[in-house]
């Protein structure tokens, strides 16, 4: 057996004469060690520590703006209060206000001494002092502080109005006694208070500019049609009336946006005309077209808008003539015939009973109580049917018969939301002072005892974890074994 040849390495160092070769801790050959272990790095690990250096030199630059925005603002903010004290300072009208006057009162007239003593007082008028609740002022007459007493205000003293301009200043170093004789003026507070209009806010703006946006496409493709169809500019009809202008007639007018008003009112006046010989949707006419109607003659209190209004409201009236009082859903406004839905003899529950706020107004504006009698005789039928379940309607009743339709089904959704809605909405109509002549046995039962729990900061009045609820409120104990 021959053992593997053992092979000996020998390391040589070889040494310039002028020791230029040798490792001697200098800067030059830490810069060749430092720049030998980079290039003995991988490619990889080169590009994260440079990507590394970059994050961190962005993130620097970035943080070192902010700072000095925030610095450059907050050094401003003081130069600006800086300012404004400096300008009340150099004011040569100030040592002359309220203080010289009370200094001259408490001295029985001697000279007052210009001490800057009160400059709390001088700062006055740069309170918030809505300039509504001051009297006019005369041409030869300035509005005072609205913090001035009466007596002060005379005397020829110099007055700060609320936005804390010097208004009259005059030298006189104490009032005579002929100026103190002088009757004063009545104060302020005799005025009746006026209300500021409110500044439109900029969500608002962005509403107004939504509407208008939105309007300036129906004007365009849409005009006295029912509804724009924006993707193709083009329009459809649904009861061909121009149901999107009569619809955003009141909105106009809220926003303020006049001169769009005055083309729909011109519209309205001129073009509009309901005796067309086309199905209309009893409940979807009344809320719009109705309802719409309405609302803008109680806006601008324009005859034009509650003539039309009595138009389509009496030519909606044949849609209650059926053997139950119960109305069709739809009527022939041109006719004067109403009929049910082709395909049943059905009417929903939320459409016969959400008209009634419109009808009973254009009762009480007209004093035609047709309209009032018709709606009100649908609620008082609604109220008086079986078939309910804990306070809820079926969606559907029929017309002929009166009754509900589809018992079993409810629902707090489409095709009879509305209906909940507006009984709470009647009442608040009213005044808050019709009622029905019954009271269900639920309200002191559930109701009251519902609302008393909710109200209540004692958790362990009725605790939960001890008591549950049948679907009346009538607490049963939670059994522990």
């Amino acid at each position: 057996m021959y053992s593997p040849q053992r092979r000996d390495f020998m390391s040589v160092t070889l040494i310039q004469p002028d020791g230029s070769g040798c490792y001697n801790n200098s800067k030059s050959w830490r810069r060749r060690s430092c720049w030998r272990k980079w290039k003995q790095l991988s490619r990889l690990q080169r590009s994260i520590i440079l990507f590394l250096c970059t994050v961190l030199a962005v993130c620097g630059v970035v943080s070192f703006s902010n700072l000095g925005e925030h610095w450059k603002s907050l050094t401003s903010q003081i130069e600006g209060v800086n300012e404004g004290r400096d300008m009340l300072g150099i004011n040569p009208a100030h040592p002359a206000v309220l203080p010289a006057h009370k200094e001259a009162e408490d001295l029985d007239g001697t000279l007052p001494k210009p001490a800057p003593l009160p400059q709390q007082k001088l700062r006055r008028p740069n309170k918030r002092g809505p300039p509504n609740l001051q009297p006019p002022p005369d041409k030869g007459q300035k509005l005072e502080d609205n913090e001035q007493r009466p007596d002060e205000a005379d005397n020829n003293q110099p007055i700060i109005s609320w936005r804390g301009a010097v208004i009259e200043p005059v030298q006189t170093l104490a009032p005579s006694p002929a100026k103190a004789q002088e009757p004063t003026r009545a104060p302020p507070q005799d005025v009746p208070e006026q209300k500021e209009p409110v500044a439109i806010s900029e969500r608002q703006e962005a509403v107004i500019e939504a509407f208008r946006h939105a309007w300036s496409g129906y004007k365009q493709f849409a005009w006295g049609h029912d509804e724009l169809k924006p993707i193709s500019k083009s329009h459809s009809e649904w009861f061909g009336l121009g149901l999107t202008l009569l619809d955003a007639l009141d909105t106009m007018w809220i926003l303020g946006l006049k001169e769009e008003f005055r083309e729909a009112r011109e519209w309205v006046a001129t073009q509009l005309s309901f005796d067309k010989n086309v199905d209309v949707n009893l409940f979807e006419s009344t809320i719009r077209i109705l309802g719409g109607l309405l609302s803008t003659y109680h806006l601008t209190q324009d005859p034009l808008f509650l003539e039309k209004a009595r138009d389509i409201g009496t030519r909606l009236l044949p849609a209650f003539n059926t053997p139950s009082k119960v109305p069709y859903s739809d009527v022939n406004i041109g006719r004067g015939t109403a009929h049910p839905p082709r395909w049943t003899s059905d009417s929903t529950v939320a459409e016969v009973t959400s008209v009634q706020l419109e009808f009973r107004e254009l009762s009480r504006l007209t004093g035609d109580e047709q309209f009032r009698k018709v709606v009100d005789q649908v609620t008082q039928h609604v109220h008086t049917l079986p078939g309910k379940r804990d306070g809820l309607v079926p969606m559907f009743i029929n017309t002929n018969s009166g009754q509900f339709s589809h018992l079993g089904v409810f629902t707090l959704g489409a095709r009879a939301d509305s209906y909940y809605e507006y009984l709470l909405k009647q009442w608040i109509q009213s005044g808050k002072k019709e009622t029905s002549d019954k009271m269900e046995s639920f309200f002191l039962g559930e109701t009251l005892k519902y609302l008393f729990l909710l109200f209540s900061d004692d958790v362990d009045l009725l605790n939960l974890d001890k008591f549950v609820f049948n679907t009346e409120a009538h607490p049963l104990p939670v059994w522990t074994s």
